[in-house]
């Protein structure tokens, strides 16, 4: 039996403006479904889709494990910032951020303050992202740090439930996250 989506009755409250939707950015913890949710999002929209770390590896042309390597943390971060900020102010757009992103003041203020923008938190248990994102250790090292992992999630939960709306997407399929994001926008 699936279990209908959660939301959060904060949206309306929250967003600072009644301007029409431009843009809807997804943000949450690794195998939250942000990849995934957005296309499909994005199709029923007719709008286009971004992953912000996609952008990021095809402008450094390097994956972000490499940048991390290289360059470390902060230096990430800071480039993140950067990417994020341009890629926020574009119009008719569905954005995935980034699990981190989030951890981010001027980040997480520009998208809570942004006119016409919905942040939207997609909420899942970490035993979920553990089931989600088994196998992926190799582009995802911090997988195989349990207590590392705990810790980044505990930490991030309450950034990111400062989002306009949290949607519990744990036993929601893609498309059923999809329809309650389009809810959450009042566009469905």
């Amino acid at each position: 039996m699936r279990v209908p989506a959660q939301t959060e009755p904060r949206a309306a409250a929250r967003r600072r403006t009644d301007a029409p939707l431009r843009r809807i950015v997804l943000t949450g913890f690794m195998g939250s479904g942000k990849s995934t949710v957005g296309p499909l999002v994005a199709a029923r929209l007719g709008w286009r889709f971004v992953d912000a770390d996609s952008v990021i590896e095809a402008e450094a042309g390097a994956p972000i494990a490499q940048l991390f390597a290289r360059h470390g943390e902060a230096a990430f971060r800071e480039r993140e910032r950067a990417v994020i900020a341009r890629l926020a102010g574009g119009e008719d757009l569905v954005l995935a951020l980034g699990g981190g992103a989030i951890e981010d003041a001027q980040t997480r203020a520009l998208l809570r303050n942004a006119p016409a923008t919905l942040l939207v938190h997609l909420e899942i248990e970490l035993a979920t992202t553990l089931a989600r994102c088994g196998g992926t250790e190799h582009t995802r090292p911090v997988l195989a740090d349990h207590v590392n992992l705990a810790r980044r999630y505990e930490r991030r939960l309450p950034l990111y439930r400062q989002a306009h709306v949290s949607i519990r997407a744990d036993a929601l399929a893609p498309h059923e996250v999809a329809d309650a994001v389009l809810r959450a926008a009042g566009m469905d």
